[in-house]
């Protein structure tokens, strides 16, 4: 038997007193979920690092010795950070592509792609930016955001 093999999936017995079932992942399955994760992973970190690339230079005006910079000196290090976006994003689109054995179509990609971008956007937003605030309206746009991955993701 492979390792995989062994990962239990455990239902709940009616009685809630223990588990009535167990049904073990298929190699398949579970090859799927880890591309899955590895997908999302890599999603999450490549947005960390583009919007560092896209806002993060907002805040040297902030740190000592970052205000006298010009634009083409901030648009280099920008680019420098945009560099490991990519290495996240390309791989990420790669191994979560169906047609490269992944579980996800373009469109999928793509809209898990854009709620992880507002997600991350959102954190540092929040975090590093004291005089911005999130707002109901915000919260109501990421609320179709959510209905829209449900609906892209819909059989």
């Amino acid at each position: 038997m492979c390792f995989f093999e062994i990962i239990l999936h455990l239902e709940k017995a009616p009685n809630g007193l223990g588990f009535s079932k167990c049904n073990i992942l298929s190699t398949k399955q579970l090859h799927n979920m880890i591309k899955a994760l590895t997908t999302i992973s890599f999603l999450v970190l490549s947005n960390v690092f583009m919007t560092l690339a896209w806002y993060g230079h907002l805040k040297f005006k902030d740190m000592k010795g970052f205000t006298t910079l010009g634009l083409f000196t901030i648009i280099l290090i920008s680019w420098g950070v945009a560099f490991f976006e990519y290495c996240f994003q390309v791989p990420a689109n790669k191994i979560g592509y169906i047609e490269n054995g992944g579980p996800f179509n373009l469109w999928q990609l793509k809209v898990i792609q854009e709620v992880i971008t507002l997600t991350v956007f959102t954190v540092f937003t929040i975090v590093f930016f004291k005089n911005e605030t999130f707002r109901l309206n915000h919260l109501i746009g990421f609320c179709f955001l959510i209905l829209a991955v449900y609906f892209i993701f819909k059989k």
